[in-house]
């Protein structure tokens, strides 16, 4: 029988984690700088195929945010029994899974919204012929389908971690306040995501990472990936929630 020794690592791990949570930090922002502002809303080409936001929305922000995920999952897996088990290959390919149906519904979406916005949205009444029919319907619909079973897998793969690979040191102290520092700021992304718009698939989808965080986190309570994902996701869903109850009231 094979024998695994865990490293005394605990300290290392803990930082880098920070470090990559901090990293999707850094994308979260610049994410609703890019959506939010008119800095970026000029046009890539002479030919104006796509504004720079669409362009950096498709494929720059979504690819550092990836690569911070799976150098996440490289950090939160060492050597023990359970690495390269059933359970670790399924993750894994649950993670390859969710990387390319995310990209696929970001390249839908971007390109479609770009064309919904110049091209349909200013018709008097709409889109009534049959191609802003079909802009509109992968613009608001498809793409959103495909990015959001993306994410969930995303998510998954690394959330269903911890009880395959216990943290080698339990969050405390300031670690607790710099996961909550990273987890706030991508709570603000999601409530900026959510609450200035008409609810749909984002909603549930932000509702059910946020249910398995905590069904997860209820059985391990230290564990720094969890605290982080609790505190995300549920100060954005009830922020949310607050905000569409006091303005739609």
């Amino acid at each position: 029988m094979l024998s695994f020794v865990v490293p005394d690592d605990g300290a290392r791990q803990l930082r880098r984690t920070h470090l990559l949570l901090t990293v999707q930090s850094v994308v979260v922002l610049l994410v609703a700088v890019n959506r939010l502002t008119r800095l970026t809303t000029g046009y890539v080409a002479a030919n104006e195929f796509l504004r720079w936001v669409d362009l950096l929305n498709m494929l720059v922000l979504p690819v550092v945010s990836v690569l911070a995920l799976y150098a996440l999952r490289r950090v939160l897996r060492y050597p023990s029994p359970a690495l390269g088990r059933r359970a670790d290959v399924a993750l894994a390919v649950v993670f390859v899974v969710g990387v390319y149906l995310l990209a696929a519904g970001y390249g839908d979406h971007e390109v479609t919204n770009y064309l919904h916005i110049r091209f349909c949205d200013v018709r008097p009444f709409g889109a009534t012929d049959q191609l802003c029919q079909i802009i509109v319907y992968n613009d608001d619909q498809f793409s959103h389908l495909v990015f959001f079973i993306g994410f969930i897998l995303l998510s998954l793969s690394v959330l269903l971690l911890p009880p395959l690979f216990p943290a080698l040191r339990q969050a405390s102290g300031r670690h607790l306040a710099a996961l909550a520092a990273n987890a706030v700021v991508f709570a603000l992304g999601i409530f900026a995501n959510l609450a200035f718009e008409e609810l749909g698939l984002d909603l549930y989808v932000v509702a059910i990472v946020a249910l398995v965080s905590a069904g997860l986190w209820w059985r391990r309570r230290r564990e720094p990936l969890l605290i982080y994902y609790v505190i995300a996701y549920w100060l954005g869903l009830l922020g949310t929630a607050a905000y569409q109850l006091t303005h739609r009231a």
